[in-house]
């Protein structure tokens, strides 16, 4: 009866798993949509009727598989910051890639074509965020807490800053991550690369020549 029992639990354990896969993929392809949607018309102006026709899916199929539509806005961030981290722009990156520099001004070029990156990924995601947290304080909350995880993300890059920049040690990590993360906020890449039109490139130069101001250094004067 053991052998036999083993024979029945396989087929069955080979369709849960082809039923997981097909809820993942269905899942991606309603976050996909939600993506799209949201960059082109806003949070308020994507319906979960329109998500659905835009992934292929029935309505109903997006609250069994991913929720509300606050669900499912999270679960777009909760993607792209999966992307970012697979595409080498993680915390950890930034922190090597700083430790890693030759020099002073190496180490802040590194930040800003982090920040710079991270920006053009983010931001207009982080606007479809922040025009709906005026009127849901569900994602109120949400726009908080991603504020949270950017300064905690440079709070652990500043250790890295610190042993490169020999930054004054009156300035605690939390003030410098707090400078930088007001420099790189991606509502100010917002204005000045959609707003004004700076290309990707002038954005990055004017970082590299505006974080020795906020960043008080030993090493890098301040320009």
């Amino acid at each position: 009866m053991e052998g036999y029992s083993i024979l029945m639990d396989t087929p069955r354990t080979r369709s849960q798993i082809r039923r997981d896969l097909q809820t993942a993929g269905t899942r991606g392809d309603i976050v996909t949509a939600a993506a799209d949607l949201m960059r082109e018309h806003g949070y308020a102006g994507t319906s979960i009727a329109a998500i659905a026709e835009r992934g292929g899916v029935a309505v109903q199929t997006i609250y069994n598989t991913v929720g509300s539509k606050v669900d499912v806005l999270a679960a777009v961030l909760a993607a792209a910051n999966t992307a970012s981290r697979a595409a080498g722009r993680s915390v950890a990156e930034l922190a090597a890639g700083i430790s890693g520099a030759a020099t002073p001004a190496a180490a802040v070029g590194a930040l800003a074509g982090w920040i710079a990156a991270d920006n053009e990924r983010a931001a207009p995601l982080y606007r479809v965020v922040n025009e709906a947290a005026g009127t849901d304080p569900e994602i109120h909350e949400l726009e908080v807490t991603m504020a949270a995880r950017s300064l905690h993300a440079y709070a652990e890059a500043v250790g890295a800053l610190r042993a490169q920049l020999g930054l004054r040690s009156g300035l605690s990590d939390h003030e410098a991550a707090t400078s930088i993360w007001a420099l790189g906020h991606p509502q100010v890449f917002h204005t000045l690369v959609v707003g004004l039109g700076w290309s990707r490139e002038t954005y990055t130069a004017w970082l590299r020549s505006a974080l020795p101001g906020v960043l008080p250094s030993g090493r890098l004067p301040a320009r």
